[in-house]
């Protein structure tokens, strides 16, 4: 794997948290911890194959913003040599069928 994109992605992620507290006021902690923890691909691999829906995906669609969600993210085209196509295709199905998540 591509050391050096792997970075850029944890970098990605922390960003997304700082604008998630800076454009819609949530600040997770949790999220943040597990990002230093396990580094950012591995907190998407994780949210990403969860069969709960996170906090914070929940947070961003009240707000209207899942732009500053992990499945977001992950689909950008700067990405996509991290995620396999099944990953990739569950970040799509999340952010396609999101009134899935709150049924």
């Amino acid at each position: 794997m591509n050391q050096k994109l792997e970075n850029q992605f944890y970098y990605a992620m922390i960003e997304l948290y700082q604008r998630a507290q800076d454009e819609c006021d949530y600040n997770s902690k949790r999220f943040l911890n597990v990002v230093n923890e396990h580094g950012g691909l591995e907190t998407a691999r994780i949210l990403l194959n969860s069969t709960v829906v996170s906090d914070g995906y929940t947070a961003m669609w009240e707000r209207q913003r899942l732009d500053l969600t992990v499945e977001a993210i992950t689909l950008k085209p700067e990405w996509k040599e991290l995620f396999s196509n099944d990953e990739r295709k569950i970040a799509k199905n999340g952010l396609n069928n999101k009134d899935i998540y709150h049924t």
